[in-house]
């Protein structure tokens, strides 16, 4: 099973290891803010892949990877980033190793980015692009991958 949320759900696990053999303490880094931002940061992740999931739904297409796409969806938050999910995805990564003060985790944030990027974004990208053609490649000429 090679999804996004179980890539997102090791890489957390791995920022709560780290956690455990080097821990900061509470509030040892990134301090009492770091738990704030950690805060927002996580509600925007969920609440832009909940919107994200229902604009798809409402265009009757797929949020599954690898599936063929029956719309290109170009409104609403795909308006701000082409992939909004995986966005609320490295959002919610980024809130783990801020929540839990694990500064030497900040790599494991751009590895997951990357690691999403090359076995599930590129692959979306030019199966859209096969399906859609031209309005696809509009729409990338406005909107950035990520934000």
């Amino acid at each position: 099973m090679d999804w996004p949320p179980l890539w997102l759900a090791c890489a957390i696990a791995l920022v709560w290891a780290m956690d455990r053999v080097v821990p900061f303490g509470v509030f040892g880094v990134f301090g009492a803010a770091g738990a704030a931002v950690a805060a927002v940061l996580a509600g925007a992740g969920l609440l832009l892949m909940g919107v994200a999931a229902v604009q798809m739904w409402a265009a009757r297409t797929t949020v599954i990877p690898r599936r063929m796409p029956q719309a290109m969806v170009t409104g609403g938050v795909f308006r701000l980033s082409r992939n909004p999910i995986y966005l609320g995805d490295a959002l919610i990564l980024a809130a783990a190793i801020l929540w839990w003060d694990v500064p030497l985790a900040l790599p494991v944030l751009f590895l997951f980015i990357a690691v999403i990027q090359k076995r599930f974004i590129l692959p979306e990208e030019a199966t859209l692009r096969s399906r859609f053609g031209a309005p696809y490649d509009q729409w990338t000429a406005r909107v950035r991958r990520w934000i």
